[in-house]
């Protein structure tokens, strides 16, 4: 008989809104003009980015798919882990994979999930729960750059931060995340990295620029969002999508450029924005890494890496740090 799952919540009510309120003040008020891609997935968001991978061009949700599917079992004995955790776990459906592992070997005790979205949060722990009836389901509502000090402790774990979504942040504030979640682990605990690999420019170009215009949306559907939370008047229809390949950074930037002058209006955030044509809002970033470079990062942060995986091609890469 399976275990009803544990819910914590450490967001405040008007967690989303206060947040979405200071990040678009401070996004949109400095040059270059930001806005944080965590506001790109509210449900139509969601819904948007669930398509995006699986679009032919869209090769990272596969890849690191295939990895787990060869070698979770290799993963769950390296790790040693009793207890893992997910960040950014969504409907935590590539975890699954790892927990079918860790339940051929025995050796899972805990799971515990944790995403900022609470609804399909709930759903996927009761549908884990049910799965995997020996296993303590332990779901966390929490924004992991903020609550890292409160993800369950005991036993030894593995912390699971998979989709390339590592790629989204700054390297300053990939540093700062790396050292906050090594000083949470205790010696023995691991961290699993998902990392999208530096490849040709034309295949990423491709894969963030799709045929059917689906991640063009979805990085328009950010304005949507601002404009429906905070009372804006963007209108999505005036700005072009602009993907394009930083050989120097070596990550992709999806921005969106203003087609005509404008002044938009944001009375949630009490700011006024004058827009030039062809001024750009970055909105998303995607730093694509190298193996060596996974490792100094890691490294760096007091994380060495005790095994790497990468698919049959060499896109992705899947790397298990242990705290020491």
């Amino acid at each position: 008989m399976s275990q009803t799952p544990r819910v914590q919540v450490l967001l405040e009510p008007d967690w989303a809104s206060d947040s979405l309120a200071a990040d678009v003040r401070r996004g949109l008020s400095t040059y270059p003009r930001t806005l944080p891609p965590r506001w790109l997935y509210d449900d139509r968001g969601s819904a948007l980015f669930d398509e995006i991978t699986r679009l032919p061009e869209y090769y990272p949700f596969t890849a690191e798919r295939s990895i787990l599917e060869a070698h979770a079992d290799e993963i769950a004995a390296a790790s040693g882990a009793t207890s893992l955790i997910e960040l950014g776990s969504g409907t935590s459906e590539k975890s699954r994979i790892l927990l079918d592992a860790f339940t051929r070997t025995g050796q899972l005790t805990r799971f515990a999930p944790v995403d900022v979205a609470e609804g399909t949060l709930r759903q996927a722990a009761d549908e884990i729960a049910a799965r995997h009836p020996g296993v303590e389901v332990v779901a966390v509502v929490a924004d992991f750059t903020l609550h890292l000090a409160h993800l369950p402790s005991g036993g030894r774990r593995m912390v699971a931060f998979l989709g390339g979504t590592i790629g989204n942040l700054y390297r300053e504030e990939r540093a700062a995340f790396l050292g906050a979640l090594a000083d949470v682990l205790e010696p023995g605990d691991s961290v699993l990295l998902g990392t999208d690999l530096v490849k040709s420019a034309d295949r990423l170009i491709a894969a963030y620029d799709d045929a059917q215009g689906v991640t063009e949306e979805f990085i328009r559907n950010s304005l949507v969002v601002v404009n429906r939370e905070l009372g804006a008047d963007f209108d999505p229809a005036a700005f072009s999508y602009v993907p394009f390949w930083d050989p120097h950074m070596e990550r992709m930037d999806l921005r969106l450029r203003a087609e005509v002058p404008q002044q938009v209006t944001i009375p949630g955030a009490d700011l006024v924005l004058d827009l030039a044509m062809g001024e750009e809002i970055r909105i998303e970033i995607s730093t694509k890494f190298r193996v060596s470079r996974i490792a100094e990062e890691l490294e760096a942060a007091g994380l060495p890496v005790s095994r790497v995986w990468t698919d049959a091609a060499g896109d992705f890469a899947l790397t298990l740090a242990t705290r020491t």
